[in-house]
């Protein structure tokens, strides 16, 4: 549904991304994954089309670059950095968003009822977004991305900074995207996430691939050492054996392969 094929991008004397391949499967959810600086933004923006890549191609199933705005039309973006009209209320935004892809009347109606409901936002739908929490904001960018019914949707760190119950709700949110057929690409730094929703993850790291599969097949891949007998020791078996805070045995493959050095660019 969505594909790179050899991307490179560099920035001056710096590579971004460097002879990346990497396919999304249909009805997918794709785990991209990498510590900052890892090229995952740059590959992210290469697939919408906003910038073009200095080698190879980037594909959107059988309709070609997302430099075509036809081709656009069937991705979903939820950036980051919210992109939202603080004095709109929450339906007013997803209007504005259908008619830009020239949707109206019934279909539109449709579209936006149903986005709204799925993200939990139908009772709060006539309130300006300035009143929302961070959380509702996330979850209405969640659906701003939806309102068009996209084949692949495209989420960029979609629960940052939000409440544990918000959390909860966008990564159900997530998983029934899923069961409805979407192919889904998923950056998150919240390695739990990954681990749970993820069919298969692609880890990247200095603008390279490093790895790609299901977390079965990292896991072979990349074996995890047992705890040393000090450790053990000092921790009692029990607590021994609880896997690394936030992501598990994914978290252990993932700094495993990226390092432990801090990332600050």
């Amino acid at each position: 549904m969505l594909s790179w094929n050899e991307v490179s991008k560099s920035f001056g004397t710096r590579a971004a991304v460097d002879a990346v391949t990497l396919a999304a499967r249909p009805g997918e959810i794709l785990g991209l994954l990498g510590p900052n600086g890892a090229g995952k933004t740059t590959l992210m923006h290469m697939a919408v089309g906003l910038i073009a890549p200095d080698g190879g191609t980037v594909s959107i199933g059988d309709r070609g670059s997302p430099r075509s705005p036809e081709a656009r039309k069937a991705l979903g973006v939820a950036t980051q950095a919210l992109s939202l009209y603080d004095d709109l209320s929450g339906r007013e935004q997803l209007q504005f968003l259908a008619s830009l892809y020239g949707i109206s009347g019934r279909r539109a109606s449709r579209q936006i009822d149903w986005a709204l409901a799925f993200v939990g936002l139908a009772d709060r739908a006539g309130d300006r977004t300035k009143t929302y929490s961070i959380g509702m904001k996330r979850r209405l960018n969640l659906a701003c991305a939806l309102v068009h019914d996209p084949d692949v949707v495209l989420l960029d760190e979609p629960t940052a900074g939000v409440d544990p119950q918000s959390r909860e709700r966008i990564v159900d949110n997530v998983d029934a995207l899923r069961s409805l057929g979407r192919t889904v690409i998923y950056t998150t730094h919240y390695l739990d996430e990954a681990e749970r929703l993820c069919d298969r993850v692609a880890i990247m790291d200095g603008g390279r691939l490093s790895c790609v599969g299901t977390i079965d097949e990292l896991l072979e891949a990349h074996p995890l050492a047992p705890p040393s007998s000090a450790t053990s020791a000092r921790s009692g078996s029990e607590s021994s054996q609880q896997p690394a805070r936030g992501g598990g045995k994914l978290e252990q493959v993932f700094l495993c392969l990226t390092g432990r050095s801090l990332r600050d660019e």
